[in-house]
Formats: structure tokens, C-alpha cells, sequence
């Protein structure tokens, strides 16, 4: 037994002294966990990448064909005393849902664990509506000719947005791999917007008479690539992966101020690298 305890005890002074000798390499201290836990990633520098995104459009078209109606009926005996044109078309809220693709690229300068950049966004695929209404109303009184008339009025107004783009600041707060930020910035859109919008007067002698259809007044405005603007805000996370390569995930609202008061929703999933 007194034999046994020597030769492990001189067994243990010899790996000992072996292991003394040899490299000092992390994994066998425990280092290489510890190095991956505490590794600090640079964020700071150029970088580009791809997303795909989904979500929705929500259009306000009240009040959007007014201005138009107003036009047409310049100078009119109905709109003088009937004022068609601010009439409530019920036009009235639309929402739709869309994909879409496209890419981004950017700066960023990083201060310790802060990250300030700027970045240009864009995303392409269809999103707006369309909207149609019509109203029509019988005067209570004959009007100053001496009539009474009778006026239908149809209107339908819609928008597509086919490519966005976002100018935006963005910050950050660096955390080990992950980089969440916010941001808020420019939007600009390309869209097809159009208006369209028909009055049809009647006259008659007597309020319960019959009545006689006058020559109708319409017009339209179909403006294609028009640029709307607005602005941007969200929220997202950029991760770090392997080297320079990240993935991201996004949250953004965008908000255009057209004739058709517009507002999107998306959330994106892209693939980037940093250079």
C-alpha cells in the first residue's frame, strides 16, 4: 500500500512538472469560454447588405379629391350655393398588406459601446389602395336660375407606392454581438396617384318634378412616378455572426405626406457585411 501512494504521488510531481513546461494555451486554462463571452465586436466602418420585408399601408382619402371637385366646378351655380366640394365623399380609411425586397448601406463610427451611423435604406414593392364614393342631394330650395336641382357626385381616389427609400441617423449600444439601435430619418416614395371625379346636375321646375340632365363635368389626374415624401422612425438589431458578416432585424414606420395622407409599416429581415 506505502508503494501505491509513492508512485501516484511521484506520477502527480511529474505531470505536473510537464504541464508547467508546456504552451500556454487558453482552452487548457478555461480561457477560450471566457474570451468568447467578454469578445468585443467592431462595429466601427462601412457596411452594405440585403432585406426582405412585410407589411402594411393604411391611406386616409378623406378630403382627397376636394381640391379637384373644387376645380371642376368653378365658377358653377351649384357649387356657388351647393358647395359640392366640400361635401363628406365617406371616402374614408383602406388598408393592404405587401411584401417586399431591396438593400442598405451605411457608416457607422462606434465610441466604446456607443455606435452612431447614417444610413440610406430602400425597399421595393406595392403598397397604397383605392377608394370610390358616390353622394347625391336634391336642393331644398330652387336655386338663384330658379331651379331645383338634383347632383350626383362620384369620386375615387387610390395610390400605389412602388419604391421607398429612408435617409436616417442611426444609435446604437453595442452589446457583446449584438447591436441594438433606433433611428430616424428622410422617406421618399415613388407612386402612382390618381384622382378621379364626375358631377352630374339635373334641373327641374318643381322640387318632385321631373328633372333634366344637364351635360355631366368630370375630370382626372393620374400623376405616375410621382416622388412623395415624408419621414421615418423604427427600431431594430443588427447581430454578429462570423467576422464582418451580420444579420439584422427591423421594425420601420414611415410616414408620407402626399395627397393621399399614407402611412407603412414594415418588418424586415436582412443579411449584411461590414467592410
Amino acid at each position: 500500500m506505502r508503494s501505491l501512494v509513492v508512485a501516484v504521488s511521484m506520477c502527480g510531481m511529474i505531470s505536473a512538472a510537464q504541464a508547467a513546461d508546456m504552451p500556454d494555451i487558453p482552452i487548457l486554462r478555461g480561457g477560450l469560454t471566457e474570451g468568447l463571452s467578454t469578445a468585443r465586436v467592431n462595429w466601427d466602418g462601412y457596411y452594405v447588405g440585403i432585406h426582405g420585408g412585410y407589411g402594411s399601408s393604411d391611406e386616409n382619402f378623406n378630403g382627397s379629391t376636394s381640391t379637384m371637385t373644387a376645380a371642376v366646378l368653378a365658377n358653377t351655380l351649384i357649387e356657388s350655393q351647393m358647395q359640392v366640394s366640400t361635401w363628406n365623399m365617406n371616402l374614408g380609411k383602406q388598408s393592404s398588406r405587401s411584401s417586399g425586397f431591396g438593400g442598405f448601406v451605411g457608416y457607422n463610427s462606434q465610441w466604446d459601446d456607443v455606435v452612431l451611423g447614417v444610413e440610406a435604406s430602400y425597399l421595393h414593392g406595392t403598397f397604397g389602395g383605392r377608394a370610390s364614393s358616390t353622394r347625391a342631394l336634391v336642393s331644398g330650395s330652387a336655386l338663384s336660375d330658379g331651379n331645383y336641382h338634383s347632383v350626383t357626385s362620384t369620386q375615387s381616389s387610390q395610390i400605389s407606392i412602388k419604391d421607398m427609400a429612408t435617409i436616417r441617423g442611426r444609435a446604437g449600444y453595442a452589446l457583446g454581438c449584438f447591436l441594438p439601435y433606433a433611428f430616424f430619418g428622410l422617406a421618399l416614395g415613388n407612386a402612382d396617384i390618381g384622382q378621379t371625379v364626375t358631377v352630374q346636375d339635373s334641373v327641374s321646375t318643381t322640387q318632385l318634378g321631373t328633372y333634366t340632365a344637364l351635360q355631366p363635368l368630370s375630370a382626372n389626374n393620374i400623376q405616375h412616378n410621382h416622388l412623395i415624401y415624408g419621414y421615418s422612425a423604427g427600431l431594430g438589431v443588427d447581430v454578429n455572426l462570423v467576422g464582418g458578416l451580420f444579420a439584422r432585424a427591423e421594425y420601420e414606420y414611415i410616414r408620407f405626406t402626399s395627397t393621399v395622407d399614407t402611412s407603412v409599416n414594415t418588418v424586415r429581415a436582412g443579411l449584411g457585411y461590414k467592410f
